[in-house]
């Protein structure tokens, strides 16, 4: 097996992002054959080498990649102390695999988990700009200058968000369903949106982020990617 950078193997084995791998290395936290490391540009060969982080070595875990149709009520958290039922009790991974971002307890949809920091890193951090689509069901009738004003960004926090795509798919029970897609990552940006042009959230699906739909999942299903979708998040973290 080819050499391969440190931060990028520690990464890939779901330690971290590649650039917190990075400041683990500067820091003195990792060993390679016993021996602590500090070099940045320093490779390794993950079949001979054996790499270390604070001590206890890293497995040659495998790489998993699932999709979870998130119900209503269930929480993000991988560990609830008050025994409420979580989104990774629904993936049938036996591994360790953890949620890419958060999808609130009173919305529904897509939930990415996986063990490669490197991905997580690239999905959730706004910089690079990948597109989560919703389907929100909002109150009320949101008139021309409402959908502008989400179009172009409402200010929240003291700040205006992004540009976002926003269409209406259709009315149901005195309310209007919007398709709206953003790629920044605020928290509950989507409902503080609507709320701030006055139509708050009866229902949110996520049902896409990146080049990862929803789909047909059924609600509380979780699915492997197929090898289609695996190899769109590899281009992603080649990027």
């Amino acid at each position: 097996m080819p050499e391969e950078r440190l931060n990028k193997v520690l990464a890939r084995a779901g330690i971290s992002s590649r650039r917190k791998a990075e400041a683990f290395i500067v820091s003195g936290r990792v060993a390679v054959n016993g021996e602590v490391v500090r070099e940045l540009g320093t490779k390794v060969d993950p079949a001979r080498d054996e790499v270390a982080v604070d001590g206890a070595p890293i497995g040659a875990e495998t790489r998993e990649y699932w999709a979870l149709h998130k119900p209503i009520g269930v929480i993000t958290t991988t560990d609830d102390p008050w025994g409420r039922p979580t989104a990774l009790d629904l993936v049938p991974s036996t591994g360790r695999v953890y949620p890419v971002g958060r999808l609130d307890a009173d919305s529904s949809g897509l939930l990415l988990f996986t063990n490669d920091g490197e991905l997580a890193f690239r999905l959730t951090h706004p910089r690079f700009e990948h597109e989560k689509e919703y389907h929100a069901l909002a109150g009320g009738r949101p008139d021309a200058a409402a959908l502008e004003r989400l179009r172009r960004g409402v200010e929240l926090d003291g700040r205006p968000t992004a540009p976002a795509a926003v269409e209406v798919l259709g009315p149901e029970q005195g309310g209007t369903w919007l398709r709206i897609v953003i790629h920044e990552g605020r928290n509950r940006q989507v409902r503080r949106m609507l709320e701030a042009v006055g139509h708050p959230v009866v229902r949110l699906v996520r049902i896409r982020i990146g080049p990862i739909a929803l789909g047909a999942l059924p609600e509380g299903a979780a699915r492997p990617l197929a090898p289609a979708e695996r190899q769109a998040q590899r281009a992603l973290v080649a990027q």
